[in-house]
């Protein structure tokens, strides 16, 4: 399946009121080949979903409009492919409708523990491009690669720390 998604990204200075409440599954990638800075096809157990995704931006000066190709999984080809040399990470996601847009609450885990990302996807580009940054972010880093996820999955809290400091990011956790 291919789809455009159309996803702007935010760095959280504090949770939502109600979060902890929230419907959450817990998400872990592993982008291949390892060896690429910046890897774009990533291996996903999504919950209790499987599936194998390439994304990359439509145009290069805007990471907020990426083309998505995705081919769901069986648990047991997940289980085959799993074992792929690649970048890992993990992070518990939350959803929530948030006015005309998805809200996806990432609290990255282990060696990104601190790192909470809200990522807000939109059913067209006019919502996208009028959405307002909610009072519960910080910062947007929707165009910051750092914060991809392909960059940041096998990364620690530390190899990001210096820029988060610039944005006046501070660790939170639940």
């Amino acid at each position: 399946m291919i789809e455009v998604e159309l996803e702007r990204s935010f760095l959280v200075k504090k949770f939502p009121e109600g979060f902890r409440n929230l419907p959450r599954k817990e998400i872990i990638d592993t982008y291949i080949p390892a060896e690429d800075r910046h890897p774009v096809v990533r291996i996903r157990k999504n919950g209790d979903k499987f599936e194998i995704t390439k994304k990359q931006p439509i145009a290069e000066a805007d990471s907020s409009e990426q083309t998505e190709h995705t081919i769901k999984l069986s648990k047991e080809e997940f289980g085959a492919l799993s074992p792929v040399k690649g970048k890992r990470s993990r992070r518990v996601r939350y959803l929530k409708d948030y006015g005309e847009a998805k809200m996806e609450l990432d609290v990255f885990q282990d060696d990104l523990a601190g790192l909470v990302i809200a990522d807000f996807e939109f059913k067209d580009k006019a919502t996208k491009d009028n959405f307002k940054m909610p009072d519960f972010c910080l910062v947007e880093i929707t165009e910051e690669e750092l914060f991809a996820d392909g960059m940041l999955a096998g990364a620690g809290y530390g190899d990001s720390a210096k820029r988060l400091s610039e944005l006046g990011y501070i660790k939170i956790s639940p």
